[in-house]
């Protein structure tokens, strides 16, 4: 049962005058009515709209870019609501307080979160409706609530009494808010746990889904900017005299990181700017490397301040000198680019102290404040609408391109669409910081770990982004950094070094650091030990039955101890992240040029209670092809400040032949369910790095593994 203390006078009641329906706007357990009381603002809200035509419209607080919460949070309703699917309708929500997200503080879409927080929440916004509608019409017909059915969008009631929700809904809002209404059985599930279709592929396929490259607003222009070559400098002075007389060009304005060129269409803006010249005042930045922030970053651990990630068990100095076998390595992790399909790009129109905003983000209510800042108006007074997200993987978590938008359509008067060309999004991204990992452990006289001791450097971009104090744990450091691994003394640490260069939250985070060491490490123990790699790991998951589950049916699926095709060899690893359980086995090759191919991943993933265990499938194999593009090719580096990969063809997306066959094993659960948009990638690293290892016998510690590093290893 879950518990709500919503009041009655939390519950908007709302007639829609011109179809006669109803608008419900649930508040949710533990939610903005006790948060306001408390002075905080925890979860969000779930909007509920009946109308008269019985169709169900649920506004959806995350953003939609390809994991498929646009169909898992109206499952979640529609399961409660007894109705089918295909009668729920989906509405973005705008930027509130009432759709915070409890799990990150704001009205965020990040972190695998939106089935983990709504997976309650939802049911429960579907149970009070159900239970409204059911008690309006027991008062109706003059019966007990008891005899009222609920189903497929009727309530029915003794002597063959009938209504539509939409018929009952004006009445429904009359009605008390249920407090504590009783949610199914899981066993009695109809909708959550089963495969079903997307809700937005129709309109993804047949064009009217609209993605933030496709807005159009009467009168709109369009922009394009030109930006310090090394992130963070300023412009000292600009010749903009060519451009201006170039076709369809309307102005060249200088906004707070830039120049922007404004014309009739994209393309006249795009050749404009490219005979704008602009004198940048660089900054610091201009003096880093990509090597020189790796060299830092290993600096830091001996000299930084040490922040534990967790409390220290047993006594790991004592233990490590008196084992048997001593082991020490280091892994490194470089700088990662977002790189979505779709570049940033933002539509705005400011008109006076009024803005409407209109694009792709991550984070409406940090939008909304960015802008209203930046432009000096009341946060109220900013709309802003979330349209389809062409790629998000933390990118659009950042605010800078929806300011310049706004910046752009201040200065011009008008409504302006921004789009970044692929060179700059390329080369201005919030990048996935570089990580560097050392790690020991004491083996025993039978190679068994008595004692391990992890450590990681790398920047905070909670301190950045948040304002996240400093020496304080940043717990998106740490993510993976504690494996579920039983050994009896441990140590777990973090050292945060500012490299000064701009960093983001990128797909898993630090789990793609942190387990790519641990899993690296753990079979490095393994051939010390002269043990196989899995049965090493299930000697020390005793009393661990999920990791040791998703390891067994990983290895039994993949094959594990059976011959592999010549020239082949596999590689396994595990993790829990965002309370998903996941085990990966890989098969390798190397090709005639020395470049490592991924030919076949296996994976048995326990995500606990799936909503919608299509979309898990499909989840699981976008972020381990994400996750081969980062072990096998990718890596930002710099010269001088600038950013060197500029496109796809020095930042290389994994080709559809390079993708190896994914075969997935998923575990029914009735556990809360786990996030699973992000963990795939960080088990890819450590499983493909492993499987390398065993067939060239060449150990490579620094990503990306390409060519060159294994012939140097």
């Amino acid at each position: 049962m879950i518990h709500t203390t919503t009041s009655r006078r939390s519950f908007l009641k709302t007639g829609v005058a011109a179809s006669g329906g109803l608008l419900m706007a649930i508040n949710l357990p533990g939610t903005l009515g006790q948060a306001m009381a408390a002075g905080t603002v925890s979860t969000p809200n779930a909007w509920v709209h009946i109308a008269d035509d019985n169709t169900i419209t649920i506004q959806v607080a995350h953003s939609e870019m390809g994991q498929g919460v646009y169909t898992a949070m109206p499952m979640l309703v529609a399961e409660e609501l007894n109705v089918d699917l295909n009668q729920i309708k989906v509405a973005i929500a705008p930027p509130d307080a009432a759709y915070v997200n409890a799990l990150l503080g704001a009205q965020i879409t990040g972190g695998s979160t939106s089935v983990r927080g709504g997976f309650d929440k939802l049911r429960v916004a579907g149970a009070q409706v159900r239970e409204m509608l059911k008690a309006a019409a027991a008062l109706e017909w003059n019966t007990d609530v008891g005899s009222i059915k609920a189903d497929k969008g009727i309530l029915t009631g003794p002597g063959g009494k009938k209504s539509t929700y939409g018929q009952m809904a004006a009445a429904a809002s009359r009605m008390p808010l249920p407090e504590k209404p009783a949610l199914k059985d899981p066993k009695d599930f109809r909708i959550v746990g089963k495969r079903t279709k997307r809700l937005d592929t129709p309109a993804k396929t047949n064009g009217t889904a609209e993605f933030g490259i496709d807005v159009k607003l009467p009168g709109m222009v369009y922009a394009t900017v030109q930006q310090c070559p090394v992130i963070g400098g300023k412009v000292k002075s600009f010749d903009a005299a060519q451009a201006k007389g170039m076709p369809g060009v309307q102005a060249v304005v200088q906004i707070s990181d830039g120049v922007a060129v404004v014309a009739d269409t994209w393309w006249r803006a795009k050749k404009a700017m490219e005979t704008v010249k602009v004198q940048w005042e660089e900054g610091a930045v201009a003096a880093l490397s990509d090597t020189s922030i790796i060299e830092g970053t290993r600096q830091a651990l001996s000299s930084g301040k040490v922040i534990p990630i967790t409390k220290p068990v047993g006594d790991v100095a004592a233990a490590l000198k008196g084992a048997a076998k001593v082991v020490q390595a280091e892994y490194v992790s470089p700088m990662q680019s977002h790189s979505p399909l779709e570049p940033m790009n933002f539509t705005a129109h400011v008109q006076g102290d009024k803005v409407l905003l209109i694009g792709p983000t991550q984070f409406q209510q940090g939008a909304q404040g960015a802008v209203a800042g930046a432009l000096g108006v009341k946060p109220e007074n900013i709309t802003l609408k979330t349209t389809f997200l062409g790629g998000g993987f933390g990118r659009r978590l950042e605010l800078d391109f929806i300011v310049q938008a706004a910046e752009i359509s201040k200065a011009v008067n008008k409504p302006v669409k921004l789009l970044w060309t692929r060179e700059e999004d390329m080369t201005h991204d919030f990048y996935r910081p570089a990580g560097v990992n050392q790690m020991q452990a004491g083996l025993d006289a039978n190679g068994m770990p008595v004692a391990m001791h992890f450590k990681v450097a790398s920047q905070s971009v909670t301190q950045r982004a948040f304002g996240l104090p400093k020496d304080t744990l940043d717990p998106f450091m740490a993510e993976a950094a504690v494996a579920g691994y039983n050994i009896p003394n441990t140590q777990h640490d973090l050292v945060i070094h500012d490299s000064g260069f701009r960093v983001g939250y990128w797909r898993a985070v630090s789990h793609s650091m942190n387990a790519f060491a641990n899993e690296s490490f753990i079979d490095e123990l393994a051939k010390a030990a002269g043990q196989d790699p899995y049965a090493y790991r299930m000697k020390m998951l005793n009393g661990k039955p999920r990791f040791a589950n998703v390891l067994k049916l990983a290895a039994e699926k993949a094959g594990w101890g059976k011959p592999v095709a010549a020239g082949r060899a596999r590689g396994i690893a595990l993790m829990e992240g965002y309370d998903s359980y996941m085990a990966q086995v890989a098969e390798v090759s190397i090709d005639k040029d020395g470049s490592v191919r991924v030919h076949k991943v296996t994976v048995a993933a326990d995500v606990g209670h799936m909503v919608n265990p299509d979309t898990v499938e499909a989840q699981l194999q976008s972020s381990i092809v994400f996750g081969v593009g980062a072990v096998l090719k990718h890596q930002i580096t710099l010269k001088n400040g600038r950013v060197q990969e500029t496109n796809y063809n020095s930042y290389e997306p994994v080709r559809m032949y390079e993708s190896p066959q994914i075969d997935i094993v998923l575990v029914k659960s009735t556990e809360k369910p786990g996030g699973i948009g992000e963990p795939g990638t960080a088990v890819a690293a450590p499983a493909i790095a492993n499987a390398v290892a065993a067939l060239t016998g060449k150990r490579v510690r620094r990503l990306p593994i390409t060519a060159d590093a294994l012939r140097t290893a």
